[in-house]
């Protein structure tokens, strides 16, 4: 074994690098995420870097320790009021879309390459569900943003999903070492592992949130350290009681990020920052995993699956999905090309390698040419697709909160960051004249990325961005007023 020093000095390069590179992803439209895949490959023992690496059992714990915190961190960053009106919709994709596409991907592979259909169908759900790291990363770090409800429907999607994806892989792993297992016996321990992630998720999200508001620590930087082990716990208790970690911990996200929370902010850029380091680790590692040399002898045939994901098994499933819906056919097509697929389907394609499964090295070198074209495919076009489809909104600047409240429920109100959309009724118009609700407060206006603060006088503009300190009721008629709904 090489010595430490020789470790940190060659991670310490490819974490430079792959930052460095990532500069680049806003400039040519290039997700970071494949930088950093394409780094991992180059330092690879058949790179430039020569660093051998064929360990699948380290590059799974790696990737499920990286999901662990990039579940939770999505979830914290999503906000319940922006998927409450499409959680129908995102729950019906993320079960009944993966089985489907599960489905035509098998179908594909049974016809094509001549798999048997167990064989088919694990490879189909290995790449049925989309990624929460590539759809996070493509979706806010764009330089355009999509309108409506497509944005946290596709977001909410994919950070959901991944629990049918692992069930169903899991289980026809188990269907192919055990063919006399009736393929029904699994459905009863699918509800239960569903059931189970999702209860200690809330249980355990309601509980960081007591424990960090009412533990009193000396130092602001033990915070984080604290919301460490309670998301490592989340995930274990989930998977001891043969819950689903994956969604607990998604679930906990979301309670946490929505709650009052002391530190709130510094947690959230804690959190941002470790999101994407693990991010960045995970994408290098499975990287290093790949030997390049075995991809070129399927890429006909990755190319052929490939295709067939993105024109014909993903299509077909999100407009099944999305049937009875509200979404117009523009919408539908949008959340179609967005189905982006990552580090999820490669490391579900470690699971058969370390099963010992026949193909399994013929499957995994398949996903992952698939995750390379979907990433540079469908990840570099997204902005480009909605804007032909006229689905495409200006993209929303994250602005850091100036203020923190870390007691609202004593004062029965809210900070929450409202635009002045184009349009508005209450453009050109002083504050004075919107007869605003008497309990809300416009307590700062940030205009061309400068904070302000308002008065009576203080005429508003398209664009602005208004820091009010509210309750919801009172939100809700100030949203009305400026033109929000």
């Amino acid at each position: 074994m090489p010595p430490i020093e020789n470790l940190l000095f060659a991670a310490g390069i490819l974490l430079l690098l792959s930052v460095i590179l990532s500069k680049a992803s806003d400039r040519f439209g290039i997700p970071s995420l494949l930088f950093f895949l394409i780094i991992g490959m180059l330092a690879g023992s058949e790179g430039l870097g020569g660093i051998y690496f064929n360990n699948a059992f380290a590059a799974e714990s790696m990737g499920v320790v990286a999901l662990i915190f990039i579940l939770f961190a999505g979830g914290f960053d999503t906000a319940v009021k922006d998927i409450r009106h499409i959680l129908v919709s995102g729950v019906i994709l993320s079960t009944l879309g993966v089985v489907l596409t599960t489905l035509v991907v098998a179908l594909a592979a049974v016809h094509w390459l001549k798999f048997s259909w167990v064989e088919g169908l694990l490879l189909g759900s290995i790449v049925s569900s989309t990624d929460a790291a590539a759809v996070f990363g493509v979706l806010r770090t764009h330089k355009a943003s999509l309108r409506g409800k497509l944005q946290p429907l596709l977001e909410l999607e994919s950070g959901s999903n991944d629990p049918m994806g692992v069930f169903l892989t899991i289980s026809i792993i188990s269907l192919i070492k055990n063919p006399h297992i009736p393929p029904v016996q699994f459905l009863p321990s699918f509800a239960i592992n569903i059931a189970l992630g999702a209860i200690v998720g809330w249980l355990f999200g309601r509980g960081t949130i007591i424990i960090i508001n009412r533990l009193k620590l000396m130092y602001e930087g033990l915070y984080p350290a604290l919301l460490f082990g309670l998301i490592f716990l989340t995930y274990t208790a989930a998977y001891f009681i043969k819950g689903n970690g994956f969604l607990a911990v998604y679930v906990a996200g979301l309670l946490v990020g929505n709650a009052n929370l002391i530190h709130k902010k510094s947690l959230k850029s804690f959190l941002e920052g470790f999101a994407w380091f693990m991010q960045i680790a995970m994408f290098l590692t499975l990287g290093l995993l790949v030997f390049p040399s075995h991809i070129v002898p399927i890429l006909g045939t990755g190319l052929l699956i490939s295709l067939i994901l993105m024109f014909i098994a993903r299509p077909l499933s999100v407009w099944i999905c999305l049937l009875f819906s509200k979404f117009n056919w523009q919408e539908r097509t949008m959340v179609s090309w967005v189905g982006l697929r990552g580090a999820v389907s490669i490391i579900l394609a470690t699971f058969p390698l370390l099963a010992g499964i026949p193909k399994a090295e013929m499957i995994f070198n398949i996903v992952f040419f698939i995750v390379l074209t979907s990433i540079l495919i469908q990840g570099t076009s997204v902005a480009a697709v909605a804007r032909w489809l006229q689905v495409d909104a200006p993209a929303k600047r994250q602005l850091d909160q100036p203020i923190e409240l870390t007691h609202r429920k004593l004062i029965q109100a809210q900070l929450e960051d409202v635009i002045v959309p184009f349009g508005s009724p209450a453009s050109g118009h002083s504050i004075v004249e919107l007869s605003l609700p008497a309990q809300s407060l416009i307590v700062l206006v940030c205009r061309n990325e400068k904070f302000s603060i308002p008065n009576g006088a203080t005429v508003l503009q398209e664009g602005d961005i208004l820091w009010v300190l509210a309750n919801k009721a009172d939100l809700k008629k100030l949203n009305k007023i400026l033109g929000l709904s």
